[in-house]
């Protein structure tokens, strides 16, 4: 074959310039004061959300309602199975409510679920939740420490949650130390303290209970207690209310703060599946 000179150096010249530009542009990006790409930060853990109204066994059901127990078989089912909340996006945000009616008292456990996405890219899913679960226990005020308990003088107090809690409870008239618990079997100072509203250290990624006596006027009174926890960018709100039938009578606080807890541990451990 014949030796062509000009082919030799144009050859030449194409790997030349070739070698020089590249072409991952890590040449151009090398440059001090070139644009800088910083990664985003971690979606959530969760991306969609279980059925509240079929994250509670009907055991737990009969446990929590036990005037369901008394209704015919097929009004049973109906109250077992709940009513959900309205909502616009249930990858979002879902509730569910459930209510029964016993000789003695009535009662209702409701839940809300809300998964958080953040939309600055600056800012996780699970950073933001924690922002929101933050304000949360900011609004319930409670007590930091034995001298902030509440005392028999009427205070302000707010909800357990924020304006978009599924109760729409009304605002307490205060928290007396007989209302948050203070009315212990043996009457002793260190188990009505136990009662308070408190955080729970050992409940999902941060948790806490609320304790409310709402008084609506002499003749009518009952008792919410509210468990708000945190699993990743998730935040469920449990609460459990009673309300006895006699005007006179107090629901008792450590057994729905104990039935409410329970609850909410067997919750976290779905949402761990």
């Amino acid at each position: 074959m014949a030796y062509v000179p000009g082919a030799a150096l144009l050859a030449a010249l194409v790997v030349g310039c070739s070698a020089g530009t590249g072409t991952d542009g890590s040449a151009a990006d090398s440059r001090p004061g070139g644009p800088t790409t910083s990664p985003a930060a971690p979606a959530g853990k969760y991306r969609t959300l279980p059925d509240p109204c079929r994250s509670v066994t009907h055991s737990t059901l009969k446990d929590l309602l036990p005037g369901v127990a008394e209704l015919p078989e097929d009004q049973q089912e109906n109250a077992y199975a709940g009513t959900a909340s309205l909502t616009y996006d249930t990858d979002r945000r879902v509730g569910c409510t459930w209510k029964s009616e016993a000789p003695d008292s009535s009662r209702s456990l409701s839940l809300d679920f809300e998964r958080v996405v953040s939309y600055d890219t600056s800012v996780s899913d699970d950073d933001r939740a924690d922002e929101v679960y933050g304000k949360k226990e900011a609004a319930a005020h409670l007590p930091s420490s034995a001298s902030d308990a509440p005392s028999d003088a009427p205070s302000d107090s707010s909800s357990p949650s924020d304006s978009s809690s599924p109760s729409g409870s009304a605002p307490s008239d205060g928290k007396t130390d007989e209302e948050t618990g203070g009315k212990s079997g043996d009457g002793s100072t260190e188990a009505a303290e136990n009662l308070q509203p408190h955080v729970l250290d050992d409940l999902g990624d941060a948790a806490f209970l609320d304790d409310l006596l709402i008084q609506a006027g002499s003749a009518a009174q009952h008792r919410t207690v509210s468990v708000v926890f945190r699993t990743s960018n998730v935040i469920v709100t449990v609460q459990y209310t009673e309300q006895p039938a006699l005007s006179t009578e107090i629901p008792d606080s450590k057994e729905l703060q104990e039935k409410a807890q329970a609850l909410a541990r067997k919750l976290v451990d779905k949402f761990g599946e």
